[in-house]
């Protein structure tokens, strides 16, 4: 399947796709790549969907009705971080390295620009996600720092990178 797949398009997180986000990341492959715990429940996705404000951006990326992945994007709160947001992501692993990803992360990234103002977007990722760091890379963004043993994975103390991008003032 070609990278952005017509097959594939986006809607923003709603009621309808509660189950749906919720089995994705209780998906085993998907909880490992991120910091969601394993067997949540639905009710804390719904609660995360109620938290809806301005500052957020939730997006799903649909195949024929089925929620293959995710995107969460919040401009922060306090005065003096509001030039910022930082997002999390996540896809099922069949559908990964297919376009989901990018198809998410450019409907974001257009939404920060465009409509948020934002000037930097940062995110950490797990170290060894390396398909998830070429993906970040490709749209623009640049390691800042390393987190040691900052979450645990399977047991055992993992590493995150801290990433982030910073638009170009030109564009403001």
């Amino acid at each position: 399947m070609p990278e952005h797949s017509p097959s594939i398009h986006l809607e923003r997180f709603n009621e309808s796709h509660v189950e749906s986000v919720t089995a994705l990341y209780n998906d085993p492959a998907v909880a490992r790549q991120v910091l969601q715990m394993p067997f949540q429940s639905a009710e804390i996705w719904r609660q995360r969907l109620m938290a809806e404000n301005e500052r957020t951006v939730k997006l799903v990326a649909l195949h024929q009705g089925a929620v293959i992945g995710h995107l969460g994007l919040e401009n922060y709160s306090r005065i003096r971080r509001s030039h910022a947001g930082s997002l999390g992501m996540g896809v099922a692993l069949a559908w990964q390295g297919k376009g989901v990803g990018s198809k998410l992360l450019e409907a974001a990234l257009e939404v920060a620009d465009n409509w948020m103002n934002l000037h930097r977007v940062e995110l950490s990722v797990f170290a060894d996600n390396e398909a998830a760091i070429g993906l970040y890379r490709k749209f623009g963004f640049e390691t800042e720092g390393l987190f040691r043993d900052y979450a645990v994975r399977d047991g055992q103390w993992v590493d995150t990178l801290s990433m982030a991008r910073l638009r170009s003032s030109s564009k403001v």
